[in-house]
């Protein structure tokens, strides 16, 4: 048995907690994405499910239709503004309303080659290229979805934002340079709009996972002593699980016991960053 095994059960049963809300999760074909979309669905919410291709999106659409939640799915680039504005005016034009937004894509390489997950290479070899791909669709990609979103967070009179950023860029990790700084830059984005957007209602975090996705099981592959040496450094001895963990999470920084809870950043992440 592998270390990765959090809990992998899932519950076709309902709950309330989003009763009534429209949530947008970008990301969502897989992974984390995927994990939040479920949870949020599960507790009741309405959930847009974005991402790049259609397959995905059809994919946990169904998945989400199946256990007796509500979702839609829209391809989005987050690389392109004007699908972006597409995507929320889209969301707000069905449900009449969005109240929850989670900025989860990230998109690594460059535009002419993206990457499934980020290339590694010596900070003085790092293309202009990639860094740029980076940000576009991180930073900036964020940046834009909040903006767009932000009319109807305001009138939801408890809007909800959740972005990413990474424990890779709080550490500094080698030869990501360019994913590192926009991941810190996304947490940076969050605590100014926590900010200015308090006045209104509007709640602004940030999620920093140590998540088993599709990336991780890659990893595992390639460099199972690699893994199991970072295991040994969790204190709880595992890597999170999409939805058990993050998602469940995520459902707890959306609803409504944590209305006073702003600004923040959540190491889900079994203990592995204990910043001081």
């Amino acid at each position: 048995m592998t270390a990765f095994s959090a809990s992998t059960s899932v519950s076709s049963k309902m709950g309330n907690i989003l009763d009534g809300k429209v949530a947008i999760v970008t990301g969502a074909s897989r992974g984390i994405g995927r994990g939040i979309a479920l949870a949020y669905a599960d507790e009741g919410a309405t959930v847009a499910v974005v991402s790049r291709g259609q397959e995905g999106v059809d994919k946990v659409v169904a998945e989400i239709e199946a256990r007796g939640g509500k979702a839609i799915g829209i391809v989005c680039n987050v690389a392109d503004r004007e699908a972006i504005i597409r995507t929320v005016a889209r969301t707000a034009e069905l449900h009449g309303r969005i109240d929850i937004l989670v900025n989860n894509a990230q998109g690594c390489g460059s535009a002419e080659s993206p990457a499934g997950s980020t290339v590694l290479r010596p900070l003085e070899e790092l293309p202009e290229a990639e860094w740029d791909y980076n940000f576009v669709t991180g930073a900036t990609g964020s940046l834009r979805f909040m903006q767009a979103a932000f009319p109807y967070l305001k009138a939801s009179g408890a809007g909800r934002v959740i972005n990413f950023g990474s424990m890779w860029g709080q550490l500094g990790y080698e030869g990501a340079a360019a994913y590192n700084a926009t991941k810190e830059a996304i947490r940076g984005l969050s605590r100014t709009a926590a900010r200015e957007w308090g006045r209104h209602g509007i709640t602004v975090n940030v999620i920093n996972p140590v998540i088993y996705t599709d990336l991780m099981a890659n990893y595992e592959k390639a460099a199972p002593e690699a893994v199991q040496a970072m295991i040994e450094q969790i204190p709880l001895r595992r890597v999170g699980d999409p939805l058990q963990d993050a998602g469940r999470v995520a459902v707890f920084i959306a609803g409504p016991d944590a209305q006073y809870l702003t600004g923040m950043t959540f190491q889900v992440d079994g203990g592995f960053y204990m910043a001081p």
